[in-house]
């Protein structure tokens, strides 16, 4: 019979090593400290960013609530009182009122054209097998190489040739086309997301194509369509080559033009508080919209990149 034996521990032996497992928890510790570290730099780095980014935004519309002299002599400090009437010049004696009205009206019509144009064109080549289905894609994605600066000579003397140069719809037509490649891009991976299988019992029960895709696709690919009303938006809100080249008429001009114009005249006139408050008119209607669709850009954009 054999008798099995506990090796003694001597006084200085180290229990963790007699298991063997010394050296593997060595190994955790060290992996979890290194991701500690790297979590603190991570979170460190992210707030710099952060008051990188906010900072200016915050002084700007502080700075849009002084008067001249504080602009000038105390950049830095505090309003001694809140100036509203830069705001009140911005808007009636700047006319930035009559400049964000007319950015209004030209990204309405060309938010929806966008919208509606590259929803159907992606559908159809997202869920339907054609000859030349790649063909068009591919002409799509092509247009997202194409500098806005080569089309702006062309675009000049066509929009002159066809009567519609200084129009508000001629502007959002502009603003349409070159929207479309990249909305088309990211709709035609939403669509391929999209359970076939709707789409299919809607046709089995009787359903048309238009019906499948106003009353079942459409409303399916809502959270992509949000996600692209938000990304055209900010990006046809801030354009300000196209309406500097093709929308001359003073009374027309939108949110961009006015405020260059508004950046030439305060060097001259000195009421740059107005000229900030302007800034901040500006910047409001992008940050508010973003702040309220944030959730659904994200979610939006996510489920855009799952498939392509």
């Amino acid at each position: 019979m054999s008798v099995n034996t506990i090796p003694a521990l001597t006084p200085d032996a180290d229990p963790i090593d007699a298991g063997g497992n010394h050296g593997r928890l060595e190994v955790v510790s060290s992996e979890t400290t290194g991701d500690r570290i790297l979590g603190v730099f991570t979170q460190l780095l992210l707030v710099f960013w952060a008051v990188l980014v906010i900072f200016p935004f915050v002084w700007m519309i502080f700075t849009s609530l002084k008067t001249n002299s504080e602009i000038l002599f105390s950049p830095w400090d505090l309003p001694a009182s809140p100036n509203w009437v830069n705001f009140s010049n911005a808007w009636n004696n700047a006319h930035i009122g009559r400049y964000v009205m007319n950015s209004l009206i030209v990204i309405a019509m060309s938010l929806t054209g966008t919208l509606l144009v590259s929803a159907m064109a992606a559908y159809v080549i997202a869920r339907f097998e054609f000859p030349g289905n790649k063909v068009i894609f591919y002409v799509f994605m092509a247009g997202l190489m194409f500098p806005v600066f080569l089309g702006l000579v062309p675009l000049y003397f066509l929009m002159g040739d066809l009567g519609i140069k200084d129009t508000y719809h001629g502007l959002a037509l502009v603003y349409i086309a070159y929207s479309l490649p990249f909305t088309i891009f990211f709709l035609v991976g939403f669509f391929k997301t999209l359970p076939g299988e709707v789409a299919e019992a809607a046709i089995v029960d009787g359903a048309n194509q238009y019906q499948v895709f106003f009353q079942i696709m459409l409303p399916m690919a809502k959270p992509g369509l949000i996600a692209m009303g938000i990304f055209n938006f900010l990006g046809q809100w801030n354009q300000y080559l196209l309406p500097l080249v093709l929308m001359q008429d003073e009374s027309k001009r939108v949110l961009s033009q006015g405020l260059g114009m508004l950046a030439i005249q305060q060097g001259y006139q000195n009421d740059y508080g107005a000229l900030f408050a302007a800034m901040t008119i500006t910047m409001v209607p992008t940050l508010v919209v973003y702040i309220i669709f944030q959730k659904r850009l994200e979610s939006g954009l996510t489920a855009g990149a799952l498939k392509g």
